[in-house]
């Protein structure tokens, strides 16, 4: 039965504070990071401090199902960080609880965190999306003189289209100017040309002014009861200043709802559920009817040919005589009309065929967008039960607490999570990746990460022991730690001079025969570095012998002595032989090329090396022996 105990109490404490803090930290850097993208719609238009509050408060809101992972995984690494630095951990485990025993009252505190999550992007999160994306849209709508873009039409203002080819900011002046108006309709559109301009809003805010320099006006003179295609006069000015009035709004004022409310975002579950049946169904009846009519598609009768040509025409389209031998028999004019006619049904037909591709991709699209968010809503919630079975276990084996290695850490696997599951989201919103996989891309890289660490936290493991990397690493590179032996402040027995003495002078005449022995300069033969078996043994007796003869001095009163046992070099005793002890090991790497130019390359490095070592023993031996016979004269 589950009971809270104090530890629990204690460490959910810790916990809590932190998460408090870290939440407020994640919260304002996505903020931020949120805030970039928006910063045009803010900037110069005058808001008020409401409309700004409003702003903050629905990103906020949005932005929370994504602070909280972070903040578990900050919160919970320096927890037990902090734990394991103090040794706190270690008396825990000391008296007999196990790390998944002391992890429980968070896993809970965790579990309840990844259902707020959850509740979040169910209920509130689509109200804030709405809210949010219809504050946006009127605060886009607001001066529309620093909304207007370059290089597009812009059609922000009532009844009118602008494109702007240039702008320069800091005079307030467009340049390359062409207005579409179609105050009553397409049929009574004016086309108004300009050099360069500028816009201003009037002082009520009601209107638009345009002053327009260098430009011309085409305009249709429509009179009532003209048919449709009948001629319609037009005229056309020239001018170098015009003023133009256009009426618009540029007060604040909410936007409609439009068509947020058919975006995936801005829909709970059960929504998005009931909504993907309705696309699913009309996305299959628009492809059966492209379907469809691909199938009927038929050459029809070309209105510009007549008689003959026609005729050509129709038998060509609907009888299996060959088109050459009736294409020959025409005229040069029928000919060009029939090539013509057919290239414009043709291209007729293409446009026709982009138009459905393109149409067909966004429809397939929202229905890719409304199952990804569906995903989304469980992933995320997801993610802050792993954040914490890899910030825990990691803090419980780094043991490092405060704001360095745990920061680090988290950062690090925040932006691999942030890259797989952005580069999936991407991946499968442009239908190169299936939805399923693009969104639980990040997920099912990391589980396997959280229960690895778990596992290897819950083992007391030294996963993440940097001192063990760090010998492997020398032991690969070839680097030699130095020796450090230090004076002893209690020296309950001497050492034994007079055997040293014997022992390094027997050394040194052992040392002298395997140099002559081995010649250790010579490269070695490749064939018994890697493919025959064997091993040093002379050299690793004399290392032996060596290392209990200056264990037996470090017990030395004297400095001199110490200091000549300080710089004996410590000795690899296998690495110039062969790369690996084992056979096996070493025959696969012969056999790969690069690998083993590489370990044959080292080899020779520790074959100089070692001769140089066995030089440098030679002359400490003699200054050693040297000093311990003047000790002995002391006696």
């Amino acid at each position: 039965m589950f009971r809270i105990k104090k530890l629990d109490i204690f460490i959910a404490k810790q916990f809590g504070l932190l998460f408090l803090a870290a939440f407020v930290i994640c919260q304002f850097v996505l903020m931020m990071q949120f805030l970039w993208r928006y910063v045009d719609e803010l900037i110069g238009k005058g808001l008020s401090m409401d409309v700004l509050a409003q702003f903050f408060w629905y990103m906020g809101i949005m932005l929370m199902p994504q602070a909280f992972p972070l903040a578990i995984l900050l919160s919970s690494l320096i927890t037990f960080g902090n734990l394991g630095e103090s040794s706190e951990l270690t008396a825990i485990k000391a008296a007999g609880i196990s790390l998944m025993q002391a992890m429980r009252s968070l896993i809970v505190i965790t579990v309840a965190t990844a259902c707020v999550s959850f509740y979040f992007q169910e209920v509130i999160g689509p109200r804030a999306f709405i809210s949010f994306q219809q504050l946006l849209i009127s605060m886009k709508q607001t001066n529309p003189e620093v909304e207007i873009p370059e290089g597009i039409f812009y059609a922000g203002i009532p009844n009118c289209n602008l494109y702007v080819q240039k702008k320069d900011m800091d005079r307030g002046v467009l340049y390359g100017i062409m207005i579409y108006r179609m105050n009553g309709g397409y049929e009574d559109a004016a086309v108004i040309l300009a050099d360069s301009g500028r816009i201003q809003t009037t002082a009520e805010k009601k209107h638009l002014l345009l002053t327009l320099w260098s430009g011309e006006w085409f305009e249709n003179m429509r009179q009532s009861g003209m048919g449709i295609n009948a001629n319609v006069p037009y005229r056309r000015e020239t001018f170098s200043t015009k003023k133009i009035l256009l009426d618009f709004d540029s007060g604040f004022n909410m936007a409609e709802m439009g068509e947020i409310s058919t975006d995936a975002r801005s829909k709970g579950l059960s929504r998005i559920v009931h909504d993907l049946d309705s696309i699913r169904e009309f996305n299959d009846s628009v492809g059966h009817q492209n379907y469809r009519e691909a199938q009927q598609l038929t050459f029809s009768r070309p209105p510009l040919l007549k008689g003959d040509s026609a005729r050509v025409y129709k038998e060509v389209a609907g009888k299996s005589e060959l088109f050459d031998s009736l294409y020959q028999k025409q005229s040069a004019e029928q000919k060009q009309r029939i090539v013509t006619q057919a290239m414009n049904d043709l291209q007729m037909t293409l446009n026709n065929m982009d138009y459905k591709a393109e149409w067909s991709y966004w429809l397939n699209r929202d229905e890719r967008m409304h199952v990804m968010e569906a995903i989304n809503k469980f992933t995320l919630s997801l993610s802050c039960i792993i954040f914490f079975f890899i910030g825990a276990p990691l803090g419980a084996i780094i043991r490092k607490g405060g704001l360095g290695v745990p920061v680090i850490i988290s950062v690090i696997v925040f932006i691999v999570f942030y890259i797989l599951d952005n580069t999936g989201m991407r991946m499968a919103r442009i239908d190169e990746w299936t939805v399923w996989f693009g969104k639980l891309l990040g997920t099912a890289v990391l589980t396997p990460i959280a229960v690895f660490f778990t596992y290897k936290a819950n083992k007391d493991s030294t996963v993440f022991n940097m001192d063990l990397y760090r010998s492997i690493a020398m032991r690969m590179l070839g680097l030699r730690t130095k020796r450090s032996i230090m004076s002893k402040e209690v020296v309950i027995e001497d050492p034994h001079y007079e055997e040293d003495g014997n022992r390094l002078t027997a050394i040194s005449q052992q040392t002298a025969n395997y140099m002559e022995q081995h010649k250790l300069l010579r490269w070695p033969n490749p064939i018994v570095v890697f493919f025959r078996p064997g091993d040093d043994q002379e050299i690793a007796r004399i290392n032996d012998e060596l290392e209990t003869t200056i264990e037996d001095l470090s017990y030395s009163r004297d400095k001199r002595v110490i200091a000549l046992l300080n710089r004996y070099p410590v000795i690899a005793t296998h690495a110039h032989t062969r790369p690996f002890q084992r056979k096996w090991l070493n025959v696969v790497t012969g056999l790969f090329l690069p690998t083993g130019i590489f370990f044959y390359c080292r080899m020779i490095r520790f074959r100089f090396r070692l001769y140089k070592d066995l030089q440098h023993i030679l002359t400490n031996n003699r200054k050693l022996v040297t000093r311990i016979g003047e000790l002995l004269e002391k006696r």
